[in-house]
């Protein structure tokens, strides 16, 4: 079975204008898919349709099945049992993603008792302490005390998204969803998100959908690539072929953008 099955998806506002159109594409589990485009290609709004988030106003067409559930036209309690479940999203900003009001343990908890209650069982304080402390140390984040103590604008924006990655992963998904997880932060710390979401993603066995808008980033973690523009895909296949013999002249100003940034980074590496 699938991870996830989209067919002919589109997305259309309240005056009957397209935003996404003729989209189709499939995940097999630990599949790993990059879906890449520039600001406003509707490569967002494609992740928010699969999770039931799309804004008011905006409404998917076509067929979405997520984890063996069709989800277009399903209810907002159908959609409660799979988020998280089916599949967890991380979002670009983790400062607004994240409650400010809110604990980062204590909004970490809540998906970890969600998921043990769903398979019958009961987390004391003590257990569920030791489950947050586990889920931190995942994603590579140390001083876990204080980091579960602290607010959302207590840690660095690295620490943030980190804390977001863990809460996306409590409830085991089958399908993780990263929509443009590094854009907010320096390239140092990007790096070491990529890094994380690979060796997550691998040694859980997950299907990954990452959105991005620079294809260098998406080449670190994905293995094929649809291209959007203007809200549709004008091309798409493994991320070999696109590199050596991309048809489109968009993707073609994408790779050569990507090779440019590979030489500056190379140059600034051994300068």
């Amino acid at each position: 079975m699938t991870a996830l099955e989209v067919e002919d998806l589109r997305i259309v506002g309240t005056d009957g204008r397209a935003l996404v159109r003729d989209l189709s594409f499939s995940l097999a589990p630990g599949e790993r898919l990059g879906l890449i485009g520039e600001s406003g290609s509707g490569k967002s709004l494609t992740a928010l349709s699969i999770i039931g988030l799309l804004p008011e106003g905006l409404e998917p067409r076509g067929s979405i099945g997520l984890g063996g559930t069709q989800i277009v036209g399903a209810s907002e309690s159908t959609m409660n049992r799979l988020r998280g479940r089916a599949a967890g999203i991380v979002f670009q900003e983790p400062l607004t993603a994240l409650d400010p009001l809110m604990r980062l343990g204590a909004q970490l908890a809540e998906p970890l008792r969600r998921r043990a209650r769903a398979e019958g069982a009961r987390l004391d304080r003590r257990r569920l302490a030791a489950a947050v402390t586990a889920a931190l140390e995942e994603v590579s984040l140390g001083d876990t005390d204080r980091i579960a103590r602290a607010y959302p604008h207590e840690v660095s924006g690295g620490q943030r998204q980190r804390v977001a990655i863990a809460i996306a992963l409590a409830g085991r998904p089958e399908l993780l969803i990263a929509d443009e997880p590094t854009t907010a932060l320096d390239v140092t710390i990007q790096s070491e998100i990529l890094d994380l979401l690979d060796r997550i993603v691998r040694d859980r066995g997950m299907s990954l959908l990452f959105i991005g808008h620079d294809l260098a980033v998406v080449a670190r973690v994905a293995d094929r690539v649809i291209v959007l523009k203007d809200g549709q895909p004008v091309e798409q296949g493994r991320l070999t072929e696109l590199l050596t013999a991309a048809r489109h002249p968009y993707t073609r100003d994408l790779v050569a953008s990507a090779r440019k940034l590979d030489e500056a980074l190379d140059r600034s590496a051994t300068s």
